[in-house]
């Protein structure tokens, strides 16, 4: 059992999460740099489980160099087996760091080049606030101030309604400043968040 305020490490799999099994050595070897690597892993990625899962992978590959260039019998062909696997961790784990920067600018780049209208959930948001806003007005005023922000000209509204182009305007004009004026600071600060 790990003292108190002393960080516990987990042991190491013989098999990593692709199934490939790790040489005994080479997983006395990962252990022995486990404590370190975790610790670098951890600075970088934030994901314990991912920096395991890592150190393992490295484990597996050496494991399986190892097996490829060392016949039973021959002399190891590495001569600091933990800091091999310790540089080779390192360097697995700048690579998936910079993958995952370039990956977070590249979805910078695509959020920024959006025009806020494109966003679907902005959108709904806005619909939402509309349909609130328009709750509040009898049926007439709401088909007014419908046809107006799809784009008709008051002259037209005022046509559908039996009006001149002066009353619709000013007619739906003056009933929504009012309701405007109670709901534009709630609406504001709905739409601000």
């Amino acid at each position: 059992m790990a003292a108190e305020g002393s960080p516990s490490f987990f042991r190491l799999n013989a098999v990593d999460r692709h199934g490939r099994r790790i040489d005994p050595l080479v997983l006395a070897a990962a252990e022995q740099v486990y404590p370190r690597a975790f610790a670098h892993g951890l600075r970088l990625l934030g994901d314990p489980a991912v920096v395991t899962d890592l150190l393992e992978e490295v484990a597996a590959d050496v494991s399986r160099t190892l097996n490829a260039k060392d016949p039973p019998g021959d002399p190891e062909p590495i001569r600091n087996l933990p800091g091999y696997i310790f540089t080779t961790f390192k360097r697995r784990v700048n690579t998936l760091k910079h993958k995952e920067l370039m990956m977070l600018e590249a979805a910078a780049v695509v959020n920024a080049s959006k025009p806020a209208w494109a966003d679907p959930a902005r959108q709904l948001e806005l619909k939402i606030l509309l349909d609130e806003f328009l709750a509040q007005f009898d049926s007439i005023i709401q088909d007014m101030l419908c046809r107006y922000l799809v784009g008709f000209s008051w002259k037209e509204i005022g046509k559908v309604h039996g009006l001149s182009a002066h009353a619709a305007g000013q007619g739906s004009a003056m009933r929504c400043s009012r309701h405007a004026r109670d709901s534009r600071f709630e609406i504001g600060k709905r739409l601000q968040s």
